[in-house]
């Protein structure tokens, strides 16, 4: 019997997950989905302005019911972006994107860098700049977090350049006479910036408890420290939600909270200090609702999405639906820093109901017809979601990030899996931990492309990044589904290797660019469902077959036979009809 990982734990990865064998032939005999005609749209590649209608025919609308397509909805992802948000200012967005990483990652500011950007700030202190032009408080607090983070904290190679330091001796005392004091405080804790001995930031508090509590915690942070679980959670039920407009008003200044968010990302966050993040807001509406299935696979793609390659999750989902393997797809519009396509914007541009709670995607994922759903961070995380501006703001990527891909906003009567992409070496294991946290039965985390969770067909490059390859995965699964205690007895299975598609057969091919078109996302994974073979349609059923039979799936012990099924659900035009049925029925929830 064909398997990718061996039935005994083990701790180095094999060559590769595949054994030799010749390319598979499909077995399936194609049988079109009813009054679904290929040739009237989905082989014709869609102009960079199409018709909203263009990927499916009137046929299809009529039949199944489909909503009108909001017109509103643009083809771009970069312009779902709600237009409600104020803009960084892009000279200081810049800069941030060099100073407010990782202890290795930071590229210092040279002197006419650091001059032009401290002169930006002055004059947008001094009123002088307006709107976009105006450098924002999360700006101010996330460029002098990393700031004094680098200078107390890091390596020399990334703190200060000579640059930076002449640039801050010029402008620091004009600057300490216009800055807000909560940016002084961020910038200068312990007041001895360059000699000039102001007491504002030793002696600052903040206004209120709860800012009071974060003003606490940021000193522990901007000194490059860590903090515990209970201090982390404490700060965000604190002060988030943070938009007005809530049940709680704003309680904090969005400079301590974007200092706060990017000082603990630069510090690289410890197990408890994620924890903290991933399980602050479980209890926001209560116990998640309970789906009556058999199996729930959790997808944690990147909420920022993909800018420049196809992705497959969402045809995926459709896919495993078909034989009894429910998934929950979660995200958001829109998100910064990538501001790529998303699973909602896919969803909302098909006519779907994309502000379902948890509550109705849970009747989803028991419907018969159907077997998957999304759940936007909107309706099931409000607390969370009103941190979409200041994260575009502050440029980098929080904790949060990594956290919010392992959630379960509804949990299901049998066993359960989460998937989850990554990029940075690193945090891998993190993500893995919180999986297990999480009580699940298996937990996988790959690194595909743009660091989600497309496996793809494309040989490596000879240029790899340091750190994992793309395709590689790691995880764990339970050989025990009776229980996944580990206190009572349960053995983990873990696993870590790299997907080599050329070795089962797949021919080697570029993965299809997509370059933020959300309409050409929706055509190459519409076509792929409709059975037209290439490079979405392999990638689809790749990464459906590889999950399933890595997350120990019934019926998927043979890798073969899992990628196979996977086929059968797209041939049969199964897979098509849960989607079109998600359409309607998420529509008709109102």
């Amino acid at each position: 019997m064909k398997v990718l990982i061996n039935p005994e734990p083990f701790l180095s990865p094999p060559n590769s997950i595949f054994p030799n064998k010749p390319p598979c032939i499909t077995r399936f005999q194609l049988r079109p989905f009813p009054n679904l005609h290929r040739h009237r749209s989905i082989n014709r590649r869609l102009s960079s302005t199409p018709p909203p209608r263009a990927t499916l025919d009137s046929t299809t609308i009529e039949q199944f019911g489909i909503p009108e397509f909001d017109v509103r909805n643009p083809a771009l992802s970069s312009s779902y972006r709600s237009s409600a948000l104020p803009r960084p200012n892009q000279t200081v967005l810049e800069a941030q994107a060099r100073v407010c990483t990782g202890p290795t990652q930071t590229r210092p500011l040279d002197e006419q860098q650091a001059f032009k950007v401290f002169d930006t700030i002055l004059r947008s202190a001094r009123g002088e700049m307006k709107d976009e032009d105006e450098v924002s408080k999360a700006q101010l607090g996330a460029f002098f977090a990393g700031m004094t983070i680098r200078a107390n904290a890091f390596p020399e190679a990334t703190q200060w350049s000579e640059g930076e330091t002449r640039a801050m001796k010029t402008f620091w005392p004009l600057l300490v006479r216009v800055l807000p004091p909560e940016v002084i405080f961020i910038a200068d804790p312990e007041g001895l910036m360059m000699g000039v001995g102001s007491s504002i930031g030793p002696q600052y508090v903040g206004n209120g408890t709860s800012e009071m509590r974060l003003v606490g915690a940021l000193r522990e942070v901007l000194a490059g420290g860590h903090l515990g679980f209970e201090e982390v959670q404490g700060v965000l039920k604190d002060v988030l939600p943070f938009q007005e407009g809530h049940e709680k008003p704003k309680e904090a200044s969005e400079a301590l909270l974007s200092a706060f968010l990017i000082g603990q990302r630069m510090n690289r966050e410890t197990d408890r200090e994620l924890k903290a993040y991933c399980l602050a807001f479980d209890d926001e509406f209560g116990p998640p609702p309970v789906a009556d299935v058999r199996s729930l696979t959790h997808y944690g793609e990147p909420y920022d999405g993909n800018t420049r390659f196809f992705r497959s999750t969402l045809f995926v989902a459709a896919v495993r639906s078909c034989y009894g393997e429910s998934c929950l797809l979660h995200g958001v519009d829109w998100m910064a820093p990538k501001g790529g396509v998303t699973e909602e914007q896919m969803l909302k541009f098909m006519g779907a109901n994309v502000n379902l709670s948890p509550v109705k995607a849970k009747k989803l994922l028991e419907d018969d017809e159907v077997g998957f759903a999304y759940v936007s961070q909107r309706e099931a995380r409000p607390s969370l979601y009103s941190l979409i501006g200041i994260r575009e703001h502050i440029k980098k990527r929080p904790p949060l990030a990594s956290t919010e891909k392992v959630q379960q906003y509804v949990k299901a009567s049998g066993k359960e899996a989460i998937v989850a992409g990554f990029y940075h070496e690193g945090y891998e294991e993190p993500l893995l931990m919180l999986m297990k946290r999480r009580g699940v039965h298996s937990g996988l985390v790959v690194k595909g492309e743009e660091g989600g969770l497309s496996l793809t067909t494309r040989l490596r490059s000879a240029n790899a990044t340091r750190g994992p390859p793309v395709n590689y995965c790691s995880g764990f699964r339970a050989l025990d589904v009776s229980s996944t205690s580990e206190l009572g007895g349960v053995t983990r299975q873990g696993f870590s290797l790299e997907v080599n598609a050329k070795e089962y057969g797949f021919q080697p091919t570029d993965t299809p660019r997509t370059d933020r078109s959300v309409s050409k996302n929706i055509e190459f994974g519409l076509s792929a469902l409709l059975g037209e073979k290439g490079p979405a349609y392999d990638r689809i059923v790749l990464n459906a077959g590889v999950v399933d039979h890595l997350l120990g799936v019934d019926g998927a012990e043979d890798i073969s036979a899992a990628l196979d099924r996977a086929r059968e659900a797209i041939d049969s035009g199964n897979a098509l009809k849960r989607l079109l049925n998600y359409i309607k029925v998420s529509h008709k929830m109102g």
